[in-house]
């Protein structure tokens, strides 16, 4: 099965109130445990990778290599979009020729007139080639391959007229960062995705740093527009907790127990069942 891009399956979710979930895949075992978790419970799934994690894997056309492998070796049947997360313009043009079906331009860190022609041409670029595509507008909290991003709040005009450049779904800052979540935070705003939400009703928009949020929140942003979850920081401590149990039960040292296929398996197990657990609250329906 081929990737698809995102537009329809994100539309979709935004008309019918509930997420797709995005996974952030760091290596082999991220992407089978992924695509594990959305073929077991038959929905679509999202697989993104950062610049930082392409690079140490091997390259844009390696990671969407793998990932393409894996799914045909794993008889993998439901939707998957293989998309760039947070990518400057240069990697954004280079995952387009590269066979990704969606990129993430992310110039929030631009100045706004720079963000909205380069995200204009981004658009053009991709739409010609059937590939979706994401924009960003207010810097989302915390740290994404040497990005700080404070977490200011999206300026509703700056984000309708990124969306009128006809992006197929936006990130906004409401509040949210990447990374985990710090005691003082002062949770999501939702005044301003309401804001956000009704002077754009048809436009799926994206929560970035969605590990950490409390669920309940979650969910009621779900309910009022964001149709993209991002998840990357809960998977990563799923793994080294699983990992670190494995190690000190010393499973590594009985028989052949420090074989990485063994070592792993428990980590990579626990990237699976965070991605079903999530699949299942956030409403995403199983493929016909």
């Amino acid at each position: 099965m081929s990737f698809v891009n995102g537009s329809e399956i994100f539309s979709a979710a935004r008309k019918g109130h509930y997420a797709v979930g995005a996974f952030n895949t760091n290596n082999l075992e991220w992407t089978r445990a992924i695509l594990k978790g959305a073929q077991e419970k038959n929905v679509p799934v999202l697989i993104q990778v950062s610049m930082g994690a392409a690079k140490y894997m091997g390259g844009y056309k390696l990671v969407r290599d793998l990932v393409a492998s894996e799914m045909e070796a794993m008889n993998i049947t439901v939707p998957v979009v293989m998309h760039l997360d947070h990518g400057n313009y240069e990697a954004a043009k280079e995952c387009i020729e590269a066979g990704f079906s969606s990129v993430m331009f992310d110039g929030h860190d631009l100045p706004f007139e720079e963000n909205l022609a380069k995200t204009k041409e981004i658009v053009e670029l991709a739409h010609a080639k059937g590939i979706s595509v994401e924009a960003e507008v207010g810097s989302i909290g915390g740290e994404e391959d040497g990005v700080v991003g404070a977490g200011e709040l999206a300026d509703v005009e700056e984000a309708k007229q990124i969306a009128a450049l006809g992006v197929d779904y936006l990130a906004c800052g409401i509040g949210n960062i990447h990374g985990q979540y710090p005691a003082n935070w002062k949770g999501l705003n939702f005044d301003r995705l309401k804001e956000l939400a009704d002077a754009m009703p048809d436009m799926p928009l994206v929560l970035h740093g969605g590990s950490g949020i409390p669920q309940d929140q979650v969910v009621k942003a779900i309910s009022m527009g964001v149709s993209k979850l991002n998840i990357n920081t809960e998977c990563q401590i799923a793994f080294a907790e699983a990992t670190r149990k494995y190690i000190e039960a010393g499973k590594d040292r009985e028989g052949k127990g420090y074989d990485p296929r063994k070592l792993l398996a428990p980590g990579t197990q626990a990237i699976t069942d965070t991605v079903e657990e999530i699949i299942d609250w956030i409403g995403t329906p199983a493929v016909d």
